[in-house]
């Protein structure tokens, strides 16, 4: 039995989801400013929703551990993200900025699954069931059991979906679907928690396994409040630059799998493509005999990645020389140009410093620091590093190279595509074993530059 309708006005932070009885300039919560917008609520007396018998607690070791069954989406990268394929009645969100092929990759997957496995819901409510279909034809997308639905009323959804018992749900997005029993409007943080909440209970009860397209702010993270993240399932970014064709999709959570992995795209004219071998194409436009180019290898989960670091070191008509970077922090590229000023000798206080990593990779680990270090020193003394040397080593403040994670598989992924010498911590020697591969281990910066030159 419901109760008797009752109204309730709060302002909710559009940020972090914090409700206040009364406006407030700061977001106590997030520390947002004008934040807080009026909300009109509408509550019921009772709770309605599906009451679970009770059950006693058991002994970890009596509860059911069966493997959850995959599902393929007929897209191996795609699987390799989701952990290996998806889970029945799981709920992912999928974010990225406008533009980058949310869109487009869903629409590839679920051609694939509706073709494998069944009947597919893609619930639209930003494009119609028309500009779908065009785009769709561009892409090749013809599976018959794949239905569209122009909508944004989540009852109206959830009706849909209740009737046809699909094999998969994506709503795209979940900013602009909205349900009636609140009066605030479309993609407010009460109806994205709401929305989400809805179709979460409908991914759990009927095993149907749901995707939302989530928008994202400027700063680059899912709009609406952060509750949304931690109800879904799995949560999966979509990263690249707009003037490059790559794109890597990551997972930040996933209950499922591991948030190691990382599955690499090429955006082409017929939608998105699978990168095999991502190291080759990344290498492929890299120039050769040239200073300030190196190669490092980065680490993605259980996949290892070669690519290049470019610097360019010139002198500065500015009081304050600049130090720009792309793909790499900024604080760490002036952390090492103070390393090779105090500890190698380098005068750098007056040169302007460019550093940036090819095709449009971010590298956040510290692996990538001698290859740094070596790029500057490259530029800066004007002399070439060997086409075929691969630079793995993370540098410290004293001028020390540090070991690193699984040297072993970065070697051999830089062996596989002709590389024959690879300057790497004189730690991690005992650790790598790698035919045809000549490796040097270095204990300094300065004994780096020594034999790399």
């Amino acid at each position: 039995m419901v109760g008797k309708l009752k109204t309730k006005t709060v302002y909710a932070c559009q940020k972090c989801g914090y409700q206040s009885a009364k406006w407030l300039g700061r977001c106590p919560d997030c520390n947002s400013w004008n934040t807080l917008e009026e909300e009109l609520q509408l509550k019921t007396g009772l709770q309605s929703g599906v009451s679970s018998p009770d059950l006693p607690p058991l002994p970890i070791s009596q509860v059911g551990g069966e493997a959850e069954m995959r599902l393929p989406t007929g897209i191996s990268e795609f699987d390799r993200v989701l952990g290996g394929g998806l889970v029945a009645g799981s709920l992912v969100l999928i974010g990225g900025d406008p533009g980058i092929g949310k869109s487009t990759l869903l629409l590839q997957a679920t051609d694939h699954f509706a073709k494998a496995s069944g009947s597919v819901l893609y619930v639209s409510g930003e494009e119609s069931a028309r500009q779908i279909k065009l785009r769709g034809a561009r892409m090749g997308v013809n599976a018959s059991d794949l239905f569209i639905l122009a909508e944004t009323s989540l009852e109206k959804i959830l009706t849909h979906a209740q009737r046809m018992q699909p094999k998969a749900l994506v709503v795209d997005s979940i900013q602009t679907v909205f349900t009636s029993a609140l009066e605030s409007a479309p993609g407010s943080v009460s109806q994205v928690r709401e929305t989400a909440g809805r179709l979460m209970m409908l991914a759990k009860g009927s095993g149907i396994p749901v995707f939302l397209v989530g928008h994202v702010t400027k700063d680059g993270s899912i709009a609406g409040p952060r509750v949304l993240e931690h109800l879904v399932d799995t949560v999966l970014y979509f990263e690249g630059d707009s003037g490059h064709p790559f794109r890597i999709l990551r997972a930040v959570k996933n209950r499922f799998g591991s948030t190691n992995e990382i599955g690499v795209f090429e955006m082409k004219e017929g939608g998105l493509f699978e990168v095999k071998n991502p190291s080759e194409l990344f290498l492929s436009e890299r120039p050769l005999g040239v200073s300030g180019s190196v190669v490092v290898a980065t680490l993605e989960g259980s996949r290892p990645l070669l690519v290049e670091l470019q610097a360019l070191v010139t002198a500065s008509s500015l009081g304050v020389p600049r130090r720009t970077t792309i793909g790499v922090d900024h604080n760490r590229l002036s952390l090492l140009v103070a390393v090779l000023e105090k500890k190698v000798g380098l005068t750098l206080s007056g040169q302007d410093i460019f550093l940036n990593v090819a095709g449009g990779v971010k590298l956040n680990e510290p692996a990538a620091d001698l290859g740094m270090v070596t790029a500057v020193a490259s530029s800066h003394l004007d002399k070439t590093v060997d086409q075929h040397t691969l630079l793995l080593g993370e540098v410290g403040l004293a001028g020390e190279v540090r070991g690193i994670t699984q040297p072993e598989l970065r070697v051999k992924e830089a062996a596989k595509l002709g590389f024959s010498r690879c300057i790497l911590p004189a730690g991690n020697l005992k650790q790598v074993k790698a035919k045809g591969m000549e490796l040097i281990g270095v204990r300094s910066v300065e004994e780096t530059l020594e034999k790399a030159f």
